[in-house]
């Protein structure tokens, strides 16, 4: 295990990584624009992210950091067709805000 991973204890990063969540949880609910809740789902992405990292440190086992490529291939791919949604939505209603979608239907 690396000395500087040691010297912090694993209850910090979870402490961190439930902030970040709760705060990633908070945007998505509290929030209309699509793109402050796009950059909420990746805070939370981050933050499962940072947990598997410290756990996978911890156990000197690689197998999380692996994972965590492939999540962050996930969320890239999350970004590029989210971004494409809302470009378009912007295009159609001008606005992206989440609460004037209802004048999409028919």
């Amino acid at each position: 295990m690396p000395d500087v991973i040691a010297q912090v204890p694993l209850n910090n990063y979870v402490l961190l990584a439930s902030i970040l969540f709760i705060i990633g949880i908070a945007g998505v609910l509290i929030r209309r624009n699509a793109i402050i809740m796009l950059m909420s789902i990746e805070l939370m992405l981050n933050a499962v992210n940072l947990l598997l990292v410290a756990f996978s440190s911890y156990r000197s086992d690689p197998n999380g950091q692996i994972f965590v490529f492939f999540i962050m291939a996930v969320a890239a791919a999350e970004v590029a067709v989210g971004l494409a949604i809302i470009v378009m939505i912007y295009r159609n209603i001008r606005s992206i805000d989440i609460s004037l979608l209802d004048k999409l239907r028919g």
